[in-house]
């Protein structure tokens, strides 16, 4: 059976876990949703109360019956790249390859209509503080004087995007900035703003989390550095001098985050913490398909051999709810 990778092109994360698929035999077919169509074909029948479907990318083509997992990694928007793109052409295209995909009995990684869902970052705070992890006090808001009653019970705020990349091609990473003490706050009317209380962090943890593998790196802060300096408070932007090294996860976490994302019904998720100088982990979001590739550069950690050995599970897996309709669990 074939593990499907949707993703862009030049992808190299993903390139890191084909290595590893192509290694241990499993046939894997990659393709980007933005070829479609033109470089991706599909064709879908149902006759006889039975569904029968295949894709076909660069020459080579897949029944989807015999697909094992599906990877949505970074596909690209349906008919992206047609020779007439539209709107309606880009919803007609996706509703035919993801519907014929939703009717395997794959194993997703992730599945779309819980992926859809967990990108939303009020709800990522929430079902955090229930499954039991720390979270900052934060404020989305438009009204001007919520963010200055808010500024005046938490004096020290950082700012950041609720959705996260700035929608330009190629998306440009905003960074988390700190809020200066006499910011005028009048410009939070023209657009939601989500203000946090700061986490004096002594480190940063990124933890990756496979199914039910931890996989977490720190990246310690400098002990001189200015906490006005967004490498400070946005660890993205952090000088590269200091590497990120494996970590332990502390076991009320570990339990906290495999509660989180069998909530979320998620196989895969890319966890952000601060760590506070009590040791404290303070969660700050969780991607759902969130890079990997620098930390397993930098530190070693299996995490593309970890995850291809996930999608190279055979077998579906079994029946759950996702959003009140039944479908194939995460």
């Amino acid at each position: 059976m074939t593990v499907l990778i949707l993703t862009c092109e030049e992808d190299v994360t993903a390139d890191m876990v084909v290595v590893h698929l192509n290694a241990s035999g499993v046939p894997v077919v990659r393709l980007d949703p933005a070829d479609l169509p033109g470089g991706v074909a599909l064709s879908g029948e149902y006759v006889h109360g039975r569904f029968r479907g295949h894709l076909q990318s660069a020459g080579r083509l897949v029944s989807i019956a015999g697909l094992r997992s599906v990877w949505v990694r970074r596909p690209g928007d349906a008919a992206a790249r047609a020779a007439q793109p539209s709107a309606w052409l880009t919803e007609e295209s996706a509703q035919a390859l993801y519907g014929m995909l939703l009717g395997s009995d794959a194993r997703w990684m992730n599945h779309p209509d819980a992926a859809r869902r967990a990108r939303h970052k009020p709800w990522q705070l929430r079902l955090a503080q229930r499954c039991g992890l720390p979270v900052p006090a934060t404020l989305i808001t438009t009204f001007p004087q919520a963010a200055r009653e808010f500024a005046d019970r938490y004096p020290d705020l950082v700012v950041k995007p609720v959705s996260g990349a700035h929608p330009q091609d190629p998306p440009r990473a905003v960074p988390t900035s700190r809020v200066a003490p006499d910011t005028d706050f009048s410009a939070v009317a023209f657009g939601p703003t989500l203000l946090q209380r700061r986490v004096g962090k002594r480190a940063d943890v990124r933890l990756t989390v496979v199914g039910e593998r931890l996989l977490a790196a720190r990246k310690a802060t400098a002990q001189d550095a200015d906490p006005d300096d967004p490498g400070s408070v946005d660890v993205r932007f952090a000088p590269a001098g200091i590497p990120w090294h494996p970590t332990d996860v502390p076991p009320r976490v570990a339990d906290a985050v495999r509660s989180y994302l069998r909530e979320a019904e998620l196989a895969y998720g890319a966890f952000d913490f601060a760590e506070d100088a009590d040791g404290t982990w303070w969660f700050l979001e969780c991607n759902q398909s969130g890079q990997f590739g620098f930390v397993e550069v930098e530190t070693g950690l299996p995490i593309a051999r970890t995850i291809a050995e996930w999608l190279a599970r055979p077998g579906p897996e079994p029946r759950t709810r996702v959003n009140g309709s039944s479908t194939t669990a995460c």
